[in-house]
């Protein structure tokens, strides 16, 4: 099928244009961007000067299968993302049993083909049930189909071990994700230290934490030389480094989560658990220069996080309470509001949601260039509304933008230009 779409704002991350303008796609790839004629016997998509945007790819999406399908399946993950304009995501290996085995990857593979509309991709666990113990085997699961290696939240303790995954992973080409943050300090914290928390009485841990798991990370890349991304930089003390590591020469990218771009600590309130993250949220300070590091580029990626949580997880005390939030849904219109508030234009946004997450995990996708699959998103960032979490694809509802008021709605999904989510006319 030949789609002919017309009077579209381009939004394309890799010029850094925002345009109107026509695109082609045909037989699952885009072939041509403003085209003189239309092709022969193709359907006619009328943007009405609406954005056409690379599909988002979505760098470290937490799935329940295996071990929690009541919190999230492949399935209701896919059509949350198609419903959210993501194209293509990136699973955790944080299941039970951790995908720390070729079977248990090939086992996701299979499932995730038959079971979403959108393109999933999956990364395998470092060490061994994600323990810090004893390696993976990296390159079984490297063959398998792995696109990266972490442990996650489990911050591995040993360095010895840490250090000979990654000389093992750096002889392979692998790349691996690591979780800057200092284990002891954060162990049992629920939100950064200060005076809020102390008002608060809940249990804090100082931005000093994910500096020096950060400072950690950056001595042993250093000494093995692999491939290595941050999955969240948080705070401004840590951005200095990633600067020095970046300049020195290391091959270090970077990514945030949406919803510490958006939010900050006070949004913990009246103890509301749908705002409990990991790491937790942080100062406005931080928050500003978080964003600002994204508009220079020195941080890379912006993702979602997704971590569903059931309800009976989440209804707990605060300190109790499980961390995460959904995101795949409100990724977009949760960036229009840095796009809205002057923070970043959509270009800028989209190198960092779909082009750099692609082009590290050596993906074809995130571009608007012919040859590229047609991967796309099209959406009205100006339109308002307010988020009902009960209208959420996701089979988990904690979301912290319940009830808010929302710009941005996605009215179209194409994965190799195919419709697999269209909005209903309201």
């Amino acid at each position: 099928m030949t789609l002919y779409f017309t009077n579209a704002r381009l939004i394309d991350p890799e010029t850094g244009s925002d345009r109107l303008g026509s695109l082609v796609a045909d037989d699952g790839q885009i072939t041509e961007i403003d085209p003189k004629t239309p092709p022969a016997g193709a359907e006619v998509i009328d943007c009405r000067g609406k954005c056409l945007a690379p599909g988002l790819v979505d760098w470290g999406v937490h799935v329940g299968e295996p071990g929690a399908r009541h919190k999230e399946s492949l399935r209701t993950a896919g059509q949350a993302a198609a419903a959210g304009g993501v194209t293509t995501f990136i699973t955790r290996p944080d299941t039970s049993p951790a995908v720390d085995m070729p079977e248990t990857l090939d086992f996701l593979r299979r499932r995730s083909a038959s079971e979403s509309p959108v393109n999933i991709h999956h990364m395998a666990a470092l060490t061994r049930n994600r323990e810090g113990q004893e390696m993976a085997e990296i390159g079984f699961l490297l063959d398998a189909g792995a696109l990266a290696f972490t442990d996650g939240e489990n911050v591995a303790q040993g360095t010895k071990v840490l250090g000979r995954c990654l000389t093992y992973a750096r002889s392979l080409g692998a790349l691996v994700v690591g979780h800057p943050q200092d284990p002891g300090l954060s162990k049992g914290a629920a939100v950064t230290t200060g005076k809020f928390a102390s008002l608060r009485g809940l249990p804090g841990v100082s931005p000093m934490a994910e500096r020096m798991g950060f400072d950690r990370d950056m001595a042993l890349v250093e000494m093995t030389g692999v491939r290595y991304h941050a999955d969240q930089i948080t705070c401004a003390r840590t951005l200095p480094a990633l600067e020095r590591a970046k300049k020195n020469g290391l091959d270090v990218t970077a990514g945030v989560s949406i919803h510490h771009l958006t939010l900050n600590e006070f949004d913990v309130g009246d103890y509301r658990t749908f705002f409990k993250l990991t790491p937790p949220l942080r100062a406005e300070d931080d928050r500003i220069a978080v964003i600002q590091a994204v508009a220079d580029g020195l941080i890379d990626v912006i993702c979602s996080m997704h971590t569903p949580q059931d309800e009976e997880s989440k209804r707990l005390p605060f300190e109790e309470a499980a961390a995460g939030a959904v995101g795949l849904e409100t990724l977009l219109p949760a960036s229009m509001r840095l796009y809205h508030s002057g923070y970043l234009t959509l270009p800028q946004l989209w190198r960092a949601m779909a082009l750099n997450p692609a082009r590290r995990l050596g993906l074809p996708c995130g571009r608007l260039s012919a040859g590229a699959p047609a991967d796309l998103v099209l959406f009205d960032p100006d339109a308002p509304f307010v988020l009902d979490r009960f209208a959420l694809r996701s089979k988990s509802k904690n979301t912290p933008f319940d009830g808010t008021r929302m710009e941005g709605k996605v009215l179209a999904t194409y994965v190799a230009g195919q419709p697999v989510y269209e909005r209903e006319a309201a």
